[in-house]
């Protein structure tokens, strides 16, 4: 694959930003380079390099960009949750749940009406 100034960059920078194990795959004479990115993309927490990850699969053209998309519709189900240091992915709440659950008033335990 052929990559532009601008994805050399993106590359360089999300090289920089991941964790040190995944720094060896992470280079562009890798030609599993994009197939790496997408499956860190999967795993990662880090807002900033899930969004440098995207931006590249744009510039990289439709295929990597159809196979982002699949993998952000697959995770979005999940929230992940940190609590004392330690991961928790949860099932994401629907909307009328979390609604139902802020209009009830609590008072030392108990639910208060009106």
């Amino acid at each position: 694959m052929l990559y532009s100034k601008p994805m050399i960059e993106l590359v360089y920078e999300i090289r920089r930003r991941v964790p040190s194990n995944l720094k060896p795959n992470i280079k562009l004479a890798n030609p599993d380079l994009l197939d790496e990115l997408l499956k860190h993309y999967q795993k990662d927490a880090d807002t900033i390099v899930k969004a440098l990850i995207k931006e590249l699969m744009q510039l990289a053209g439709s295929p990597w960009t159809e196979l982002l998309t699949s993998q952000e519709s697959s995770s979005e189900q999940y929230v992940t949750k940190t609590y004392r240091g330690t991961l928790m992915t949860e099932p994401r709440k629907t909307g009328i749940e979390e609604k139902s659950r802020s209009s009830r008033k609590m008072y030392r335990g108990q639910i208060v009406s009106g």
